[in-house]
């Protein structure tokens, strides 16, 4: 009933006007703009609970599950790197692998062997060079950002790293807000010309009009809607459940809840909706313009909140219609790379197998190249 309700709010050709107005247009346009916009942000209500499930009770543990048999490998393959037989070129390779792999795995795994193996086949060691990195990062979030981050800052937590950034830029954003205010006394001190004041007088008019506009329709809802006014008992609850939607939509200048809420209540009709004069039609668009751009920051806000519960990166798309999917594909994925690694386990008992494993993992890279190298 509600998404009827909801289409039902817009102007439509009738006998009497065939063509719409360019405001009525605009006013159409509007509607549909903000409906898409909560459809987005319905979708994602719905989606994230089955997301949430399917990940905690599918993806982490195959997660955990791959992550486990990656230690082996390295472990397995730090075995093989001694066995005889093998070339010098054969043993750089299982030192790279041990190395890149052993890199991915040391934040993962609680093995502290890792370390170790990496610092014996990488002829490095971990900590200085994890060290380095993060002063890179952080020097790079510095010159990104334009702010300083301070010499205490850890950077092998990622929440102080986010607090940091956060204190940081806000403390930037202050700075700016109290020079831009001071600026703007000293321009307000200043004599303003007729033409500057008749632009502020009309501004503010502006203003007022689209304040009255909303309290006008509201006023109407409250007046009919006013539960104490009602005797029947199961009425008094439906209108107080009404009063409270209209509240909480003049709370938020949300004009086509109020228009939606008038319809149900059947205090206006496809009609009254036509009529809506120009002038009327000029102050509920720039109402609705101000919902639309609330409603885009709304939907930035749900999805980076999503990115950053489940660690996706800003260059992949999310959308509430295709992350079920994406994670299937991913579950996928991750299931078929359990299967080759655990294949792959099975190789390095006899040298002669371990062999042919450089030989066949050395040709899926170089086909791996042509065809990168292909595009």
């Amino acid at each position: 009933m509600t998404r009827r309700i909801r289409q039902a709010i817009s102007i439509a050709p009738d006998h009497n006007k065939p063509k719409l107005s360019r405001g009525q247009k605009a006013f159409n346009t509007l509607i549909r703009q903000i409906e898409k916009r909560r459809e987005r942000l319905r979708a994602w209500e719905t989606v994230r609970p089955t997301f949430q499930k399917q990940y905690v009770d599918v993806f982490l543990p195959l997660v955990r599950e791959s992550t486990d048999l990656q230690v082996k490998m390295v472990h397995r393959l730090d075995s093989a790197w001694g066995q005889k037989g093998l070339t010098k070129v054969e043993r750089r390779t299982i030192s790279q692998l041990i190395t890149g792999l052993a890199a991915d795995l040391i934040d993962e795994s609680e093995d502290a062997q890792l370390k170790l193996l990496y610092n014996k086949h990488s002829q490095s060691d971990y900590d200085s060079e994890a060290a380095a990195e993060r002063e890179d990062m952080k020097m790079a979030l510095e010159a990104m950002l334009g702010v300083e981050l301070g010499d205490d800052l850890d950077m092998n937590s990622p929440e102080d790293v986010l607090q940091r950034v956060h204190a940081s830029i806000e403390e930037q954003q202050a700075r700016e807000e109290a020079e831009n205010h001071a600026r703007e006394e000293r321009r307000s001190k200043r004599k303003k010309s007729p033409k500057q004041l008749a632009a502020q007088a009309q501004e503010e008019a502006e203003q007022a009009e689209l304040s009255q506009s909303i309290r006008e329709v509201y006023r109407k809802l409250a007046s009919a809607l006013h539960p104490d006014r009602e005797a029947d008992p199961l009425e008094r609850e439906r209108k107080t459940a009404l009063m409270q939607r209209a509240n909480q939509a003049y709370g938020r200048n949300d004009l086509l809840t109020l228009l939606e809420l008038q319809l149900e209540m059947e205090h206006i009709d496809r009609r009254a909706i036509n009529e809506i004069s120009e002038d009327r039609l000029k102050h509920y668009s720039k109402i609705l313009k101000e919902q639309v751009a609330e409603l885009d920051a709304e939907i930035v806000h749900v999805e980076y909140g999503f990115r950053e519960s489940y660690g996706i990166p800003p260059f992949i798309d999310v959308a509430p219609g295709t992350v079920l999917r994406n994670l299937a594909n991913d579950i996928a994925e991750l299931g078929r790379a359990i299967r080759d690694l655990e294949a792959d386990l099975l190789v390095f008992e006899d040298p002669k197998q371990t062999k042919g494993w450089l030989k066949e993992l050395k040709r899926r890279q170089a086909s791996l190249r042509f065809d990168e190298m292909s595009f």
